[in-house]
Order: C-alpha cells, then sequence, then structure tokens
C-alpha cells in the first residue's frame, strides 16, 4: 500500500517502512507525527481525493533533525566588479512511516 502526501508545499509518495526526508517540523525527535493532507491512497484500490481523502492518514515517527549539504550562491557582474558570495544549508527531518491508515 502507497499513499501520496502533501508537506513542505511537495507532494511526495510514500510506503511503510520507508524513510524519508522532509522540510523541518515542529515536532520533537522520538515524537510521532500524523500528516493529514494525503492525496491519494493506492493498493488493491485506489482512492483519489478532491484535493484530499477524507479520513486518510499517515503516521510517521521522527528520528532526528538536521541540516542539509551547503549550497554556495554567487552573484556575479561583468566589469562591474560586483561579487557576492552566501553560502545555504536547508533544514530538514528525517521520518520514517509507520502507518498508512485509509
Amino acid at each position: 500500500m502507497f499513499a501520496i502526501i502533501e508537506t513542505g508545499g511537495k507532494q511526495l509518495k510514500v510506503e511503510q517502512g520507508q524513510e524519508i526526508w522532509v522540510e523541518k517540523l515542529n515536532a520533537e525527535e522520538g515524537s510521532t507525527f500524523t500528516f493529514d493532507q494525503v492525496l491519494m491512497v493506492g493498493g488493491e484500490t485506489v482512492k483519489v481525493g478532491s484535493p484530499v481523502v477524507e479520513g486518510a492518514t499517515v503516521t510517521a515517527k521522527v528520528e532526528k533533525h538536521g541540516r542539509g549539504k551547503k549550497i554556495t550562491v554567487f552573484k556575479y557582474k561583468p566589469k562591474k566588479n560586483y561579487k557576492r558570495k552566501q553560502g545555504h544549508r536547508q533544514p530538514y527531518t528525517k521520518l520514517v512511516i509507520e502507518a498508512i491508515n485509509a
């Protein structure tokens, strides 16, 4: 069984036992987090929401919080002596999908 959930402005296809990395969530490590924005549930029968499936939830366990790899942002304008260098590390939350309730 699989589900398509929406979190952090993105849509993810998840299955039970899968590890996923999402935009940082306000949840403590070791706690459970429930997604109620389930757009589709598939398996033997398929349920498609408009826009969400009524009563469907996905439960996940929060494993850890962290920050992604550093990305360098470099702005440059030729012949104008304009250079700007900036770094960015995106915060994330690692989850393990425990159950899909349709």
